[in-house]
């Protein structure tokens, strides 16, 4: 049998955030192997070994953002 992780366990595994998967997740660049509907609107996702090694291969492919302009500090007078 397949080992079976939750989101933040697979998140660690894959070595991202778990806000990253999330987003991921969200954007539909990745998805687990097993969606369990949960009462309430929530859902349960279980990724396997499979899901685990596609989110490194997703991560390897992400390119850095721009970086944010630096504004420099208002001199005091």
């Amino acid at each position: 049998m397949k080992n079976t992780y939750t989101t933040r366990q697979a998140a660690a595994k894959m070595g991202v955030s778990f806000r990253t998967l999330n987003r991921w997740l969200a954007l539909g660049k990745i998805k687990p192997s097993r969606v369990i509907e949960l009462p309430g609107g929530r859902t349960l996702w279980l990724w396997n070994d499979a899901d685990v090694i596609r989110g490194r291969k997703v991560k390897a492919a992400q390119r850095r953002g721009p970086r944010p302009e630096v504004r420099p500090k208002a001199r005091k007078t």
